[in-house]
């Protein structure tokens, strides 16, 4: 059943235990702030109050005790997007709280191929979600039951490795923008 972006949104403030997010793209870039994209890309240094609404309100929730945390599937080397997200969005998110991990198929192979993108709230929501090619959010769905879901997002967590740990041996890979 197709939610309404009010709708999905709304989720967001009224989960009351944990948010789980499963990303599978390589490029969200068509969902992403042009300009941001602009000063990564320009090795300019990341803006104080980049991502800050996302940040603000994954403080929020982490502070009244809620989880919020993703799986990302991806494969070395990243694209430029994934640099762009894991250097900028990743490593500030954390910083509010949210915890991130990697599932990375470079070595292993994906054992959730072909799953949409997903957020699961409170274990009893789901919402797919839909992407054009260039990766503009298109829409979201939500699913008549949360049990598949479930399992994926169990299966992702049975496969990744916390951010930090990634990123500490993989980050000289990819690398973030110099003079942060």
């Amino acid at each position: 059943m197709h939610i309404s972006r009010d709708d999905f949104e709304k989720l967001f403030s009224d989960f009351q235990r944990e948010a789980f997010r499963l990303e599978t793209l390589d490029d969200y870039n068509g969902s992403s702030n042009p300009e941001s994209l602009r000063a990564f890309f320009a090795a300019e240094p990341q803006p104080a109050d980049y991502n800050q609404a996302w940040a603000d309100e994954v403080r929020a929730n982490t502070r009244a005790g809620k989880r919020m945390y993703r799986v990302h599937i991806l494969r070395r080397p990243l694209t430029p997007y994934l640099r762009f997200e894991l250097g900028w969005g990743y490593v500030k998110n954390s910083t509010a709280g949210e915890e991130f991990f990697i599932l990375d198929t470079t070595e292993q192979p994906n054992p959730l191929e072909g799953v949409p993108d997903f957020w699961a709230f409170d274990e009893t929501a789901v919402v797919t979600m839909s992407y054009t090619p260039s990766g503009s959010f298109k829409g979201a769905d939500l699913q008549p039951s949360a049990h598949d879901w479930l399992t994926h997002r169990d299966t992702a967590l049975q496969h990744a490795v916390p951010f930090a740990e990634w990123w500490e041996r993989y980050g000289e890979e990819t690398p973030c923008v110099p003079g942060r």
